[in-house]
């Protein structure tokens, strides 16, 4: 019976090209891209406890791969985004690697620092990047097949929203594996995981290069969309966002960082509009989301829709049978 509010989404999903204006569409095109950005930081945070302040590079770099095949051999757009998403996965492995050998702040302070350098590589980097103007033209569609479809804003809407849903049933069944389950045991107690004989930092590089090879492909999927891939893809203050919108919406819940994207950018659209001081406004509203709801957006939708069916049914086990097996 639950299962009908998501199919109500998608089915209002598929039919969006069809009721809804241009410039509408077109926000709901972003929303949808920044949603798998945040879904795909996800996986560190949520379910893995990797809190990564570096998160950019994924995105950066899928944008620029992209760019660069399709600009430079005519590759098809499918192709290319899948090609920016391959990049950022293999980049991520060695990185991975190196920022795994640390834990909380100092894991943190690794991925900013690596983001920071990939934003340095893209800035001076002039002869393949462009510098600080970035990548312009970047088509929608090339190549000698002739996939004209995709360089419309409802075709280029339905090959966003085929990635996100399919990003989504690889990562929901990724969680649910017997290496989702390892990761999020080694979210709530290391040591314990590594005592059961678990090898926390392999997972832990796993779950790094498949949270960046989503983050790539969204950035893959946005250099089409906005036309450039530019150096700010790359800087921090965007892996910041994306780290708001994951705790905004509920971290741990995939579809939890899909809202908060939704809230985020359209906060960010309408108080940009309201007023010059709408970032002041703007961080007000997260400090508030913060404190009083920690579990995020889709953390209150589930509070408000109870508990499971197994847990209200089953009653509660007396504390000294619990603790010593006593009648």
């Amino acid at each position: 019976m639950r299962r009908w509010p998501g199919a109500l989404i998608i089915a209002l999903l598929l039919a969006a090209p069809w009721g809804l204006p241009a410039f509408l569409l077109t926000s709901l095109t972003e929303v949808l891209i920044l949603g798998l950005f945040a879904m795909s930081l996800d996986l560190l945070v949520g379910y893995t406890g990797l809190h990564s302040f570096g998160h950019a590079a994924s995105y950066g770099l899928g944008a620029y791969a992209a760019s660069l095949v399709m600009l430079q051999w005519a590759v098809p757009l499918p192709a290319a985004v899948l090609a920016g998403a391959a990049f950022s996965a293999v980049v991520a492995v060695p990185v991975g690697w190196l920022c795994t050998r640390a834990t909380g702040v100092s894991f943190a302070m690794l991925t900013l620092a690596f983001a920071q350098l990939a934003y340095a590589l893209a800035y001076k980097w002039q002869s393949l990047t462009g510098g600080s103007d970035g990548l312009a033209g970047v088509p929608r569609t090339a190549g000698p097949f002739g996939i004209e479809w995709f360089a419309s804003r409802p075709g280029f809407y339905y090959l966003v929203l085929l990635a996100l849903l399919a990003s989504y049933a690889f990562c929901r069944a990724f969680v649910r594996s017997p290496l989702g389950t390892t990761l999020q045991a080694i979210r709530e107690n290391e040591r314990k995981a590594l005592a059961l004989g678990y090898d926390a930092r392999a997972c832990k590089i796993v779950a790094f290069t498949v949270a960046f090879f989503f983050g790539g492909l969204a950035g893959a999927l946005y250099a089409p969309f906005a036309g450039f891939a530019s150096p700010d893809l790359l800087f921090w203050l965007l892996s910041g966002q994306v780290l708001v919108m994951v705790i905004v919406g509920g971290a741990g819940t995939l579809i939890g960082p899909m809202l908060g994207a939704a809230v985020f950018l359209l906060l960010e659209h309408y108080l940009s509009a309201l007023t010059d001081s709408w970032a002041l406004l703007l961080g007000l509203i997260f400090i508030v989301f913060v404190i009083g709801l920690p579990e995020g957006l889709w953390g209150l939708v589930r509070r408000r829709q109870g508990p499971p069916a197994l847990l209200r049914l089953s009653p509660p086990v007396p504390a000294p049978e619990r603790e010593h097996g006593l009648p």
